[in-house]
């Protein structure tokens, strides 16, 4: 079945950083494309990052290209996210996502997704 947790969420100023952790378990997705997704208050989910399962390509919403970086672990069936220089437009949840497919990277009705962690970044 397989279970994706999101962990590293938290209240942080703005201009300060976090770094978001997805530990995959119960099944191996190691071989797979993952990604973060956020979506704030009254928005819809959207696209924040995605890796290619060697790590070999990464891809970035403009809003965060050059703020953050998308990373893997495979031997330790783990995905990260590091936020820098964060925005309080940057306040949601966030939301980890494996695909079977890079076609279906961005697509937010595709994938299978972990539960989510809060993000909020005070100004």
């Amino acid at each position: 079945q397989g279970q994706l947790v999101e962990s590293g969420g938290g209240l942080v100023q703005a201009g300060g950083s976090l770094r978001l952790s997805c530990a995959a378990s119960g099944r191996t997705f190691s071989t797979y494309p993952m990604g973060w997704f956020r979506q704030a208050p009254g928005k819809e989910r959207e696209f924040v990052a995605a890796i290619t399962w060697s790590g070999t390509s990464t891809y970035y919403a403009d809003s965060v290209k050059g703020r953050f970086t998308i990373s893997r672990d495979n031997a330790k069936n783990t995905v990260y996210l590091q936020m820098n220089s964060l925005k309080p437009e940057d306040t949601a949840v966030y939301y980890c996502k494996a695909d079977t497919t890079t076609a279906t990277m961005r697509r937010p009705d595709f994938g299978f997704w972990g539960q989510g962690t809060q993000v909020t970044v005070s100004s």
